[in-house]
């Protein structure tokens, strides 16, 4: 069969509206050569039924040999032998073992054939984190020796591509290379939003080496702090609820970590950084310790700040949430502005001792017995209710703010009471002992007569 003549053929095919049971029998050589040429003649790369055709049987071809693949007579099978680069024998056995065999075969696609073949793809159920692969292999070959229109082109296709099939198949880590390569290459909107949804929807997997992208050309600061801001919107699109809360505090823990590399820049504005502080909601995040500490680190690096641009910063903190050493540093640095600052926990243990100081023992007090003669049972009733801790029912007046320390002084108020159980049992044990000798001078009293006489 003359390889001008295939093309030919099978519009043919097409036009008769004949079955494709020649079709199915062509080589893996024969359908490639075919779907070149009616890529690219100008009187047939306009039909899109008949590329659609051509491209859906050479997606069942793939289908048909990766389901193959894994039995030893798929290499041997007379459908695979020939290819369009005359391969050798060993070599096809190499690449149909292999699930990547057809890659390379497959770059000569426009963007149009591409669409087409991932489309066919995924209506065969074929692997989609094969078919991922593939896209992200595409997009790196075809950018050797390519213009910036061809990149750019090539890159919205396979982003639109990758968006299309499951979020769970393609890697946060081939995402952002994606991402990265793009960000020179004016790609349109509607793919720049795909991918930063994309990346988005797996941030909670991210690194701090993820989010350090280099600001656009011609910005003064260093990072691309809008992408973040937008990957971060994208996250929290969906709504709190629907990620989880380990992601949640990731996600937290990384903003954190980047406002920590981003507050030195010198060319960072305050609004910014305050929009990077405020993105997470205050339900996501369980301290507010390294926020502060980044917060510290700006001011540090921006002595310039006003003092109402400082304030703004600081009501991005939640007081609560900090911990009780952070509350002691804030409330002596100097950096922060005086109306932020909480008063020291410190100024306020003097009013807790005096708390301490008005806990009515005299209830927790066990009285002594007023008749010690009593039987063996009520002692043993004695001794039981003696075991029982009435806990001290009144409320702490200290600020909402110093749980810490709160935790301390009720710490304080239980050692009290190992003391009270301590002390009760020495009781216990000093009222036996006066039983027992109570009674032995009983009997000694009763036997006197008995001497006497």
């Amino acid at each position: 069969m003359e390889k001008t003549d295939l093309a030919s053929r099978f519009v043919d095919l097409v036009q008769t509206k004949k079955s494709f049971e020649d079709i199915k029998y062509w080589t893996w050589s024969e359908m490639l050569i075919a779907l070149k040429q009616c890529q690219e003649s100008p009187s047939l790369k306009n039909s899109s039924i008949m590329l659609k055709k051509c491209i859906d049987l050479l997606s069942q071809k793939i289908s048909l040999a990766d389901g193959a693949s894994s039995s030893a007579s798929s290499v041997n099978s007379s459908r695979f032998r020939s290819s369009c680069d005359s391969k050798s024998t060993e070599s096809l056995k190499t690449n149909y073992a292999s699930t990547t065999w057809w890659f390379e075969d497959l770059l000569f696609f426009s963007t149009e054939c591409l669409e087409m073949f991932v489309q066919s793809m995924v209506s065969h159920e074929f692997d989609q984190v094969l078919l991922s692969k593939f896209l992200i292999h595409f997009q790196k070959s075809k950018f050797y020796n390519a213009t910036s229109d061809v990149k750019m082109k090539v890159i919205e296709s396979v982003i639109d591509m990758l968006d299309t099939l499951d979020e769970n198949v393609v890697s946060l880590k081939a995402l952002f290379d994606i991402l990265r390569v793009s960000l020179g290459l004016n790609i349109n909107k509607g793919s720049k939003n795909r991918l930063e949804a994309m990346i988005g929807s797996k941030l909670g997997h991210a690194t701090l080496d993820n989010l350090l992208v280099p600001s656009p050309y011609g910005a003064n600061y260093l990072y691309d702090v809008n992408l973040v801001l937008r990957l971060f919107k994208a996250f929290l699109s969906g709504g709190i609820n629907q990620a989880s809360p380990s992601q949640l505090a990731k996600a937290a823990n990384l903003m954190d970590s980047y406002m920590a590399e981003v507050a030195p820049d010198p060319c960072l504005k305050s609004s910014k950084f305050l929009a990077l502080a405020k993105v997470i909601p205050d339900s996501a995040r369980k301290s507010y310790d390294e926020m502060y500490y980044a917060i510290d680190l700006y001011f540090e690096m921006h002595v310039g700040t006003s003092e109402e641009e400082k304030e703004k910063l600081c009501c991005a903190l939640n007081h609560k949430k900090l911990s009780y050493e952070v509350r002691i540093h804030l409330s002596k640095n100097p950096k922060f502005p005086a109306k932020s600052t909480p008063p020291s926990p410190e100024s306020q243990q003097p009013e807790a001792e005096n708390l301490l100081q008005n806990i009515n023992y005299s209830k927790s007090l066990i009285s002594w017995p007023h008749n010690l003669t009593e039987g063996i049972n009520s002692d043993e009733k004695e001794d039981k209710s003696s075991e029982q801790i009435v806990l001290y029912h009144g409320k702490f007046n200290l600020p909402a703010d110093n749980e810490k320390f709160k935790v301390h002084l009720e710490g304080m108020q239980w050692r009290v009471l190992e003391l009270e159980k301590l002390c009760r049992k020495m009781q216990n044990q000093m009222r036996k002992i006066l039983k027992s000798r109570v009674a032995s001078s009983y009997c000694q009293v009763k036997s006197l007569p008995k001497l006497c006489s």
